[in-house]
Protein backbone atom coordinates (compact mmCIF):
# COMPACT_ATOMS: atom_id res chain seq x y z
CA UNK A 1 0.00 0.00 0.00
CA UNK A 2 1.26 3.54 -0.96
CA UNK A 3 1.02 6.09 1.34
CA UNK A 4 1.03 9.57 0.23
CA UNK A 5 1.97 12.94 2.83
CA UNK A 6 1.91 15.96 1.39
CA UNK A 7 3.76 19.33 2.28
CA UNK A 8 4.27 22.70 1.28
CA UNK A 9 0.82 24.56 2.20
CA UNK A 10 0.13 27.52 4.37
CA UNK A 11 -0.72 31.27 3.99
CA UNK A 12 0.40 33.11 0.89
CA UNK A 13 -0.46 36.78 -0.48
CA UNK A 14 -1.94 37.23 -3.92
CA UNK A 15 0.09 36.69 -6.40
CA UNK A 16 2.63 34.31 -4.83
CA UNK A 17 4.16 30.92 -5.80
CA UNK A 18 4.25 28.06 -3.59
CA UNK A 19 5.29 24.65 -4.43
CA UNK A 20 3.44 21.76 -2.62
CA UNK A 21 5.19 18.00 -2.28
CA UNK A 22 3.94 14.26 -1.99
CA UNK A 23 5.53 12.16 -1.12
CA UNK A 24 5.37 8.77 -1.15
CA UNK A 25 5.89 5.72 0.85
CA UNK A 26 6.80 2.81 -1.86
CA UNK A 27 8.27 2.26 -5.13
CA UNK A 28 5.18 1.22 -6.10
CA UNK A 29 4.39 4.85 -7.00
CA UNK A 30 6.17 4.66 -9.95
CA UNK A 31 4.34 2.79 -12.01
CA UNK A 32 1.08 5.26 -10.89
CA UNK A 33 -0.62 8.12 -12.16
CA UNK A 34 -0.63 10.96 -10.20
CA UNK A 35 -2.95 14.19 -9.64
CA UNK A 36 -4.11 16.89 -6.93
CA UNK A 37 -7.34 17.72 -6.26
CA UNK A 38 -8.54 20.63 -4.13
CA UNK A 39 -11.63 21.21 -1.76
CA UNK A 40 -12.86 24.65 -0.42
CA UNK A 41 -15.63 25.03 1.99
CA UNK A 42 -19.00 24.51 0.96
CA UNK A 43 -17.65 22.71 -2.84
CA UNK A 44 -17.04 19.83 -3.94
CA UNK A 45 -13.63 18.54 -4.76
CA UNK A 46 -12.42 19.88 -7.86
CA UNK A 47 -9.72 18.44 -10.16
CA UNK A 48 -6.44 20.25 -10.40
CA UNK A 49 -3.85 18.85 -11.98
CA UNK A 50 -2.45 15.16 -13.07
CA UNK A 51 0.50 13.15 -14.85
CA UNK A 52 0.92 9.96 -16.41
CA UNK A 53 3.22 6.72 -15.26
CA UNK A 54 5.36 8.00 -17.32
CA UNK A 55 5.23 11.77 -16.32
CA UNK A 56 4.87 12.65 -20.21
CA UNK A 57 1.78 13.58 -19.98
CA UNK A 58 -0.21 16.01 -17.85
CA UNK A 59 -3.48 17.25 -17.58
CA UNK A 60 -5.07 20.85 -16.07
CA UNK A 61 -8.35 21.91 -14.47
CA UNK A 62 -9.40 25.12 -16.28
CA UNK A 63 -9.24 27.08 -13.10
CA UNK A 64 -5.71 26.36 -13.06
CA UNK A 65 -4.84 25.72 -16.91
CA UNK A 66 -1.52 28.18 -17.07
CA UNK A 67 -0.39 29.41 -13.61
CA UNK A 68 0.39 25.97 -11.82
CA UNK A 69 1.82 22.64 -13.50
CA UNK A 70 2.78 19.80 -12.13
CA UNK A 71 6.39 17.43 -12.20
CA UNK A 72 7.00 14.14 -10.37
CA UNK A 73 10.43 12.37 -9.60
CA UNK A 74 10.52 8.46 -9.73
CA UNK A 75 14.02 8.44 -8.20
CA UNK A 76 12.97 10.59 -5.31
CA UNK A 77 8.91 9.00 -4.62
CA UNK A 78 8.02 12.76 -5.32
CA UNK A 79 5.19 14.37 -6.76
CA UNK A 80 4.95 18.33 -6.59
CA UNK A 81 2.49 20.85 -7.45
CA UNK A 82 3.98 24.26 -8.68
CA UNK A 83 1.34 27.07 -8.12
CA UNK A 84 1.71 30.24 -9.46
CA UNK A 85 0.06 33.96 -9.34
CA UNK A 86 -2.16 32.56 -6.93
CA UNK A 87 -5.63 34.18 -6.14
CA UNK A 88 -7.66 34.07 -3.15
CA UNK A 89 -10.22 31.61 -4.55
CA UNK A 90 -7.02 29.47 -4.80
CA UNK A 91 -7.93 28.66 -1.28
CA UNK A 92 -8.36 25.44 -0.40
CA UNK A 93 -7.57 21.86 1.24
CA UNK A 94 -5.03 20.21 -1.23
CA UNK A 95 -4.83 16.62 -1.73
CA UNK A 96 -2.43 14.35 -3.45
CA UNK A 97 -3.80 11.28 -4.93
CA UNK A 98 -2.85 8.16 -7.11
CA UNK A 99 -4.75 5.65 -9.33
CA UNK A 100 -3.02 2.58 -10.37
CA UNK A 101 -5.34 1.62 -12.93
CA UNK A 102 -4.79 4.30 -15.53
CA UNK A 103 -2.30 5.69 -17.28
CA UNK A 104 -3.52 9.13 -16.32
CA UNK A 105 -7.21 10.58 -14.64
CA UNK A 106 -8.96 13.28 -14.30
CA UNK A 107 -11.53 12.24 -11.89
CA UNK A 108 -11.66 11.89 -8.14
CA UNK A 109 -13.28 8.11 -8.59
CA UNK A 110 -10.28 7.25 -10.64
CA UNK A 111 -8.08 7.08 -7.54
CA UNK A 112 -7.61 4.57 -5.32
CA UNK A 113 -5.03 6.32 -2.56
CA UNK A 114 -5.41 10.10 -1.33
CA UNK A 115 -3.04 12.08 0.96
CA UNK A 116 -4.73 13.81 4.29
CA UNK A 117 -4.51 16.97 2.88
CA UNK A 118 -2.57 20.33 3.03
CA UNK A 119 -4.65 23.56 3.84
CA UNK A 120 -3.28 26.51 1.23
CA UNK A 121 -4.78 29.77 2.05
CA UNK A 122 -4.46 32.97 -0.57
CA UNK A 123 -4.76 36.46 1.52
CA UNK A 124 -5.49 39.45 -0.65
Amino acid sequence: QVLLVESGGGLVQAGGSPRLSCAASARAFRTYAMGWFRQAPGKEREFVASTSQSGRRTEYGNSVAGRFSVSRDKAANAFYLQMNSLKPEDTAVYYCAAASRYEIAVLSSQYDIWGQGTQVTVSS
